[in-house]
């Protein structure tokens, strides 16, 4: 991978972060439910932060030295 497209898929993982942890979308699990007996807001909150980590995790190990 060329060190500029491993920049780009960063860059494009930070603002994909926080569109997705932001209000518009965030709004999206705000409901009365609940999930492995926990309520679904916490929980899709933390699913998308350990996803955007390991997102994260993958892109940076393909990214050249």
């Amino acid at each position: 991978m060329h060190k500029g497209l491993g920049r780009q898929r960063l860059v494009a993982l930070f603002v994909a972060g926080g569109l997705l942890l932001n209000f518009p979308l965030l709004a999206l699990w705000d409901r009365d439910a609940v999930v492995w007996g926990l309520p679904l807001f916490p929980a899709a909150l933390f699913v998308l932060w350990g996803l955007l980590i390991a997102a994260l995790g993958w892109i940076a190990e393909r990214m050249p030295d």
